[in-house]
């Protein structure tokens, strides 16, 4: 009997402690398939650091509550070292073992890949490659960054100006840098510049680019097109300048100057050069607080967070609030539908970059920018009458 009344006792008590005990947040799983080996590695591991960030912040707050309930975020990654296949296949593994609703990728190749069957499979496709409509046609898939073709004209005006008309082309092989150059070579030409030579390499197996950047020097370029992620993009400039080369340097905005200046060990290495504006030179209220918050993430006062981290970290905020407005964590539809009422109202203070929408084809709508270094300084441009601020 009192065995009984014991067990009777705890029951209850436990039934107490379980009817007091808060709610448990279920969890939404986010992939993320992109470069994490290899020479775009630091690339594809600051995009999955950025989501990781916001993910990390979100869920230290206790989640997001949709349709009443909370949730929280965990984000799935695999490698697929830049290559398309792979970032196929290791999308369907993530939406069949992981029930993923949503995958990042952060290259063009891996985006075109996953367009294929992405609405099939009921995932939202977030593309972080600035590949002129490639979010078209595919309702579920998304492009963060700007297009890359709004950049080609202040780049243009910015370099003829300042170097000449001789442009050699040094870019990456992979699918961005090969759609840049299509659209570049004709705006280019029809300004009044000559392409000297084009000599692709490949950023992704070597850091070794001597032979190839001498190819295209000994045909005296006033400038050169360098086209990749930062690391493989700095090691092609910090190259050059030591094979005596005293022209400009035209980056594809896949690469960014403060982190090509870590990569190269100075700013006047990279004089001369025209590229858009690195996070840490913009002055919106949500920039200016991320980079202090990634500072003290890193314990260091002088770290200065890639763009893409900036970029990726928004996103995932975005995503959520696109969920609460949805009302829904899983209706894909539903969610990409209210992207854009989402993105208008984001708060600042997670809006890196100063997204004010998403418009019909599926692009975040952003601000231009464009910065060039002068006497040792990063400098926005504006692209009006080759003015400076």
């Amino acid at each position: 009997m009192i065995k009984i009344t014991k067990k009777l006792a705890l029951s209850a008590a436990l039934s107490l402690g379980m009817m007091a005990a808060p709610a448990m947040a279920d969890t939404v799983k986010i992939g993320f398939t992109g470069p994490l080996s290899g020479g775009a590695a630091v690339y594809g591991q600051n995009a999955l650091y950025g989501m990781r960030m916001a993910a990390d912040e979100i869920n230290a707050a206790g989640g997001f509550t949709v349709d009443g309930k909370k949730h929280t975020f965990e984000i799935v990654s695999l490698d697929d070292k830049y290559a398309p296949s792979q970032a196929a296949v290791n999308a369907k593994r993530m939406v069949q073992r992981d029930k993923v609703k949503v995958v990042f990728t952060p290259h063009s190749g891996g985006v075109n890949a996953l367009k294929g069957f992405n609405e099939k499979s009921d995932f939202i496709l977030m593309a972080y490659t600035s590949v002129p409509n490639i979010e078209s046609g595919n309702d579920l898939t998304f492009r963060i960054p700007p297009n890359f073709e709004d950049y080609i004209a202040p780049y243009t005006a910015f370099t003829l100006q300042e170097h000449g008309k001789k442009i050699a082309i040094v870019s990456g092989t992979h699918d961005y840098a090969r759609m840049w150059v299509r659209s570049f070579v004709p705006a280019w030409e029809a300004a009044g510049g000559e392409i000297v030579a084009n000599n692709p390499m490949d950023y992704n197996k070597s850091a070794d680019f001597y032979t190839g950047v001498s190819r295209a020097l000994a045909k005296e370029p006033d400038a050169l097109l360098i086209g990749g992620p930062s690391e493989p993009s700095g090691l092609v400039a910090q190259q050059a300048r030591q094979l005596g080369f005293t022209g400009g340097f035209v980056f594809m905005e896949q690469a960014k100057i403060d982190e090509m200046e870590q990569v190269v060990g100075s700013l006047e290495l990279l004089e001369g050069s025209v590229g858009n504006t690195p996070l840490s030179a913009l002055s919106n209220p949500g920039a200016i607080r991320f980079i202090e918050k990634y500072k003290t993430d890193k314990k260091d006062d002088k770290a200065l967070p890639a763009a893409e981290i900036g970029y990726h970290y928004m996103t995932i905020h975005l995503l959520a609030k696109a969920m609460q407005e949805a009302g829904t964590v899983a209706d894909t539809k539903r969610i990409a539908e209210t992207l854009d009422a989402a993105a208008q109202q984001l708060d600042d203070k997670y809006n890196t970059y100063d997204v004010h929408g998403v418009d019909e084809e599926g692009g975040f709508v952003l601000a231009q920018n464009v910065a060039v270094v002068r006497d040792g300084r990063i400098v926005h441009y504006t692209g009006k009458d080759n003015n400076e601020e």
